[in-house]
């Protein structure tokens, strides 16, 4: 009887860092995945020599165009959200991991449970804004006469589009750290 009752509680330990590591493992992930897409993002930048005629007798003037994320405040927002999502990611793995056991039966796991959410719904909101502006780039908009600019900044684009995914996909970890975390609180709470 010894015997299954010791292995009964070698499961019972192996558990419960399997579930500290996957949030460890999810706040890794979430603080990869947004620095890789504040980086890309924020190192995103293509200059393009275009012709222009002002007039159609004159000859058409060759003008250098750049396109920056700095250009736009949607792209700045989904930058400097990406790094406080990232910022906070580190401070919050930082902080779970010095505070151990004692830290999953405090009021401050409720707080960082707040914070994920906060962050997550951050994230999306600079996501949508950088889809919406990446839209009207890729599309234009003809009601309002704007052209296309990504059929010239292709590169731009393309990694704008990258930093995008990234973003969404760290989104998606803290969304899921938010998910697990309801989910310990339920069965705390049976």
């Amino acid at each position: 009887m010894d015997g299954g009752g010791s292995n009964l509680k070698v499961v019972e330990e192996s558990s419960r860092p399997k579930v500290r590591f996957s949030h460890a493992g999810l706040r890794i992930l979430a603080l990869a995945l947004t620095l890789v897409a504040s980086i890309v993002a924020g190192l995103d930048k293509e200059t393009k020599v275009l012709s222009l005629a002002l007039i159609k007798t004159l000859p058409a003037v060759r003008v250098p165009v750049t396109a920056k994320w700095q250009y736009l405040s949607a792209f700045v927002y989904f930058v400097v959200a990406n790094a406080i999502a990232c910022s906070y990611a580190a401070a919050s793995l930082i902080f779970s991991m010095v505070a151990g056991r004692s830290f999953r039966h405090s009021t401050s796991s409720l707080a960082l449970v707040m914070l994920d959410l906060i962050i997550t719904v951050f994230l999306f909101s600079a996501e949508g804004a950088a889809i919406g502006v990446g839209l009207i780039g890729r599309d234009g908009n003809s009601h309002v006469q704007w052209t296309k600019v990504c059929n010239v900044f292709e590169g731009f684009c393309r990694h704008m589009t990258a930093a995008v995914i990234l973003s969404l996909l760290g989104s998606f970890v803290f969304l899921w750290l938010v998910v697990l975390s309801m989910v310990n609180l339920h069965k705390k709470s049976m």
